[in-house]
């Protein structure tokens, strides 16, 4: 199992939980800290026995955006992390979910800050739990930046155009309640809880068929941008194999002798 001084890998059950772990730093993004999501990501679609991720921060955040000193390695991160950036130029875009969709759902636990870079990541993930006190918002307009990692894409096929402009345009935080509101995240529970209640979701869909869980993932983004003709055609290429598999057969059977189906990715 991988991870590195600020990425944390762990297994709970069936599901990896993927911890972003700089808490002193509010969990700002750092070259080991994308080193190791990105090697987590992999690691969890190359494991079988994995059906779903949990993505989290430590210490009470979830994450305050890009630490460009960090990521320039400028006396934080070790020589292998400047090499493995060097190998692969974009690493640090596979590892905030720009140019990689995990094959597993994945689910974000958010306490605490998840701004600027932490919202943009928050996009590349499947199921959003916030805590009661958790901030949202894309600030880099306020610095004269650009919101580089998706969100002038993502956003606005996501929530309503006219919040995805608003956050977009103003840079102000959002309130997990707010947040909701608008469609940015599903669930709001006490804080300290998201983790918990992430791990209950990721625990319904353990118990779902894994063939059946990834074909479902992948025909939703497959056909968010097609026609409803083409969208319903390509459904069909999805999802007709499913049926064809041992697992839907073990799911059909266990629904009938009334005991918890036993899937095998067959």
């Amino acid at each position: 199992m991988g991870g590195t001084e600020h990425l944390t890998v762990q297994r709970e059950g069936a599901t990896l939980v993927l911890t972003l772990n700089r808490p002193e730093a509010r969990n700002a993004l750092s070259l080991p800290m994308l080193v190791g999501l990105h090697d987590g990501w992999l690691e969890a679609d190359a494991d079988d026995s994995v059906r779903s991720i949990v993505f989290t921060g430590a210490g009470g955040s979830f994450c305050s955006g890009m630490d460009l000193k960090a990521l320039a390695g400028n006396g934080m991160a070790g020589e292998e992390y400047r090499d493995r950036l060097k190998a692969d130029p974009d690493l640090h875009w596979k590892a905030m979910l720009r140019h990689h969709r995990p094959r597993k759902p994945v689910i974000a636990a958010v306490e605490g800050y998840c701004v600027a870079g932490g919202t943009e990541m928050l996009q590349g993930t499947d199921i959003r739990v916030a805590a009661e006190s958790a901030t949202f918002g894309l600030f880099e307009v306020k610095r004269g930046l650009f919101p580089i990692g998706g969100s002038t894409v993502r956003l606005q096929r996501q929530i309503p155009r006219t919040h995805a402009l608003e956050m977009l345009l103003t840079g102000r935080p959002y309130s997990a309640r707010e947040a909701a509101a608008i469609g940015l995240v599903g669930h709001v529970v006490p804080d300290g809880t998201a983790l918990d209640k992430a791990l209950e979701i990721a625990e319904r869909i353990n118990a779902c068929g894994p063939l059946a869980v990834e074909a479902v993932k992948a025909s939703v983004y497959e056909t968010a941008e097609m026609t409803e003709q083409d969208g319903l055609a390509a459904e069909l290429t999805r999802g007709w194999p499913v049926f064809d598999t041992a697992d839907a057969k073990e799911g059909t059977r266990a629904f009938a002798e009334k005991r918890p189906p036993v899937y095998k990715r067959a």
